[in-house]
C-alpha cells in the first residue's frame, strides 16, 4: 500500500474516476488538491419501509453504498478515506463533509482525530424539508456541514469579504437557507424516478466553491453522485475531480457536466479585501505629487485639520498652538483619543468641491508604481 500511496503523476482533473473511492483516492498525487467535498454515506440504519399516512412509499436512501454492518464498520471506512483526503490536500486545503445526525458526529471525531483543524460547523437548514410522517419525531429539516483545514497550520481560502458583498454588505452566517434539490435540476431516470437519492442543491455547492476556493484550484469529491459538484465547479472555472462506484452515476455525471459552460474570467473574479492588495505608503502619495505638502487634510466632517508635510507624516496644530506630527494613523488615533486608527478612511481631502478619503488615491497610485492587482486565474484547457 505505501508504493500506492506514493503513486504520482498527472491529475486526472476534468475527470469522473470510477471505482471504489479508497482505491481511486489513492492514485491521487499527495498534496495535490485544494478542496475535497464529500457527501459520503450516511449509514441511515433504515430498518423498514416508510410509508406515507396514504400508504405511499417514501422514496428514501436505501441503497447498499449506504448500508454498514456496525458503526464500527462505518468508523473504520470513515477514518480511511478522510486519511487519503488529508494526504491529497495542499498543506493549506480543505475538506467540507456534509451529514444528518446519523453520521455527521462520528464524522467530526474522525477530522479531529486525524489532525484536521475544524473551521466551521455549518447548517444547511432546509426550505422544503421531507415531513416527519410517523409523527413520533420533530421534521428533520436541517443537514450539518464541517468545514476544515488540512492541520492547525492551515491558512485555508476564506473569500469573506466577496461573501460578505453578495449578502448584502453582511457578514455571511454559518446557518445557510437553501430548498432540497428538486424541479428541473433533479436528475431523472428513465423510469422517472431519481437519478440519485441524495443529490444535493446546486446553490449549497455554489456557495462553498466560492466561498473557499478561487479560480483554478482543484476541486474533488470522493462520493460523486451524479456530479453536482463538478457541474457547479466547470461553470465556476475550478478544476475538479470526481470519484464514483456507480456506473449509472458516472453516466449520469458526465452527461451533466458535458452541458456546462465556464463562465468568463471577469463574471469569476471575486472581489479582493483591500488588505490582499500591494501595499502603498501614504509617503508614495506625496512623492507622486498626488497630494502636495503644506496641502491640508481633515476628518469627514471638517472638524479635525492637519497638514501634510515633505516627508509623509501630517502635523495637528493642537490647543495653545502645539504641534504634533505622526504618520497618518497614529496622528488620527491621537486627535481622537483613541489607541488605533486607520488613517486612510479617517483623513480626507478635497476635490472639485467633494470631500474624500485619502484612500481613494492608493487604486491610482498602484496604477503608476506598476502594482497590477493580480486577477484571478482561468480554467486552463486540459
Amino acid at each position: 500500500m505505501g508504493e500506492r500511496r506514493r503513486k504520482s503523476g498527472k491529475l486526472p482533473v476534468g475527470k469522473v474516476l470510477q471505482g471504489d473511492c479508497l482505491e481511486r483516492l489513492r492514485e491521487i498525487p499527495s498534496g495535490s488538491v485544494d478542496l475535497v467535498f464529500a457527501d459520503p454515506p450516511y449509514n441511515l440504519q433504515l430498518d423498514r419501509t416508510l410509508l406515507r399516512p396514504n400508504n405511499t412509499v417514501v422514496d428514501g436512501v436505501d441503497d447498499a453504498w449506504d448500508k454498514f454492518q456496525s458503526f464500527a464498520d462505518y468508523d473504520r471506512f470513515s477514518l480511511e478515506w478522510l486519511a487519503e483526503a488529508r494526504r491529497i490536500l495542499k498543506p493549506d486545503g480543505a475538506i467540507w463533509v456534509i451529514g444528518s445526525y446519523h453520521n455527521i458526529f462520528r464524522l467530526g471525531v474522525a477530522l479531529q482525530d486525524l489532525g484536521f483543524w475544524l473551521q466551521n460547523d455549518v447548517i444547511w437548514r432546509k426550505v422544503n424539508p421531507m415531513p416527519n410522517f410517523r409523527g413520533k419525531r420533530f421534521t428533520n429539516a436541517h443537514e450539518t456541514l464541517i468545514w476544515a483545514g488540512r492541520d492547525r497550520r492551515s491558512r485555508v481560502t476564506f473569500n469573506y469579504d466577496a461573501l460578505k458583498a453578495g449578502n448584502e454588505d453582511v457578514q455571511m452566517r454559518s446557518d445557510w437557507l437553501f430548498p432540497i434539490c428538486s424541479g428541473p435540476e433533479r436528475l431523472k431516470d428513465d423510469g422517472g424516478r431519481k437519478a440519485h437519492p441524495t443529490q444535493k442543491p446546486e446553490a449549497l455547492l455554489h456557495r462553498i466553491i466560492v466561498a473557499t476556493t478561487n479560480p483554478g484550484d482543484v476541486v474533488l469529491d470522493p462520493f460523486f453522485g451524479t456530479g453536482t459538484t463538478g457541474a457547479v465547479a466547470e461553470r465556476l472555472g475550478r478544476h475538479w475531480i470526481g470519484i464514483e462506484r456507480e456506473r449509472d452515476y458516472v453516466l449520469a455525471a458526465e452527461e451533466r457536466i458535458g452541458k456546462e459552460e465556464t463562465l468568463s474570467t471577469d463574471a469569476l473574479e471575486t472581489l479582493r479585501p483591500r488588505r490582499a492588495e500591494p501595499r502603498v505608503a501614504f509617503g508614495a502619495i506625496v512623492e507622486l505629487g498626488m497630494i502636495r505638502p503644506g496641502a491640508r487634510v481633515s476628518d469627514e466632517r471638517g472638524r479635525i485639520w492637519a497638514e501634510v508635510r515633505a516627508d509623509g507624516s501630517l502635523a495637528h496644530s493642537g490647543p495653545r498652538g502645539v504641534i504634533r506630527q505622526g504618520s497618518i494613523h497614529r496622528l488620527g488615533a491621537e486627535v481622537q483619543g483613541k489607541s488605533a486608527c486607520n488613517g486612510w478612511t479617517f483623513w480626507h481631502y478635497e476635490a472639485e468641491g467633494r470631500r474624500l478619503p485619502i484612500d481613494a488615491l492608493r487604486d491610482e497610485a498602484r496604477l503608476r508604481l506598476g502594482l497590477a492587482v493580480a486577477r484571478p486565474q482561468a480554467l486552463a484547457a486540459e
